[in-house]
């Protein structure tokens, strides 16, 4: 079989074939950690939604740029479509390495001093990817989770990551911003629908929550998933249907 990285994954506008993929990059891997995440296996794409293990992940970091900027708290959220399970979540606060912006932390609350005391990523990547494995990872934007996470890896471990994604972002795109706005439209000031994700939980009537913490970003693209398959999707869906 030919070997396809992690890395070529992000560049591919192909969905892999994720159980076949995670037992080919288990026996590439070359880190335990990365080669036990990958041996815990992938749901399968026929999976209906009602049966998938789901965890919600979110980041803040220094910036929006990989190459420049780090991960500085990660939150995450295990769920299903029935049940948030907030006594299994996590948080934690991570020191990037690099230099936070007075802007970065007026956006996210993660001080100086509160980086330079904290743990970094390899610390808790143990207990991180114990926390993914075997389950389908859900993000607001996927290119910041599962971008950075790769990246700091492959800073960190010489190898990357790879993970299939339910991006509630992506699904909302796909609901209003299939269509181009009209020339009349336009004319009339009219503005793309936005699919930020405190204006997509309002949409679906979700309470409004303080954003830019990564543990309360994590339980609230929970919630919008949950909403959205409510909506949209039936429970027997495939799972093959939503991610990336």
């Amino acid at each position: 079989m030919f070997y396809l990285r992690p890395q070529d994954i992000e560049r591919s506008d192909q969905v892999p074939e994720w159980p076949e993929l995670f037992s080919e990059l288990a026996r590439h891997a070359r880190d335990y950690r990365l080669e036990r995440f990958y041996r815990a296996g992938a749901v399968d794409a026929h999976t209906p939604l009602a049966e998938v293990p789901f965890v919600a992940m979110d980041f803040e970091t220094t910036g929006l740029n990989q190459r420049r900027d780090a991960i500085v708290s990660i939150g995450l959220v295990p769920f299903n479509l029935q049940r948030i399970r907030c006594k299994e979540a996590k948080h934690w606060i991570l020191n990037p390495h690099k230099p936070m912006s007075e802007e970065a932390v007026v956006i996210h609350g993660i001080t100086h001093s509160e980086v330079q005391a904290a743990p970094d990523l390899l610390l808790v990547l143990d207990e991180l990817l114990s926390a993914l494995a075997g389950c389908v990872v859900v993000v607001h934007h996927k290119a910041i989770e599962r971008g950075f996470l790769a990246a700091a890896l492959k800073a960190r471990l010489n190898e990357g990551i790879a993970f299939p994604v339910v991006d509630t972002m992506e699904l909302e795109a796909r609901l209003h911003r299939n269509k181009p706005l009209g020339l009349w439209a336009r004319l009339r000031g009219k503005k793309p629908t936005s699919i930020r994700l405190a204006d997509s939980r309002e949409r679906y009537h979700l309470p409004f929550y303080q954003p830019h913490h990564a543990l309360t970003d994590a339980l609230a693209t929970a919630e919008l998933l949950q909403a959205q398959i409510a909506h949209h999707y039936s429970p027997d869906t495939p799972i093959g249907d939503i991610w990336g």
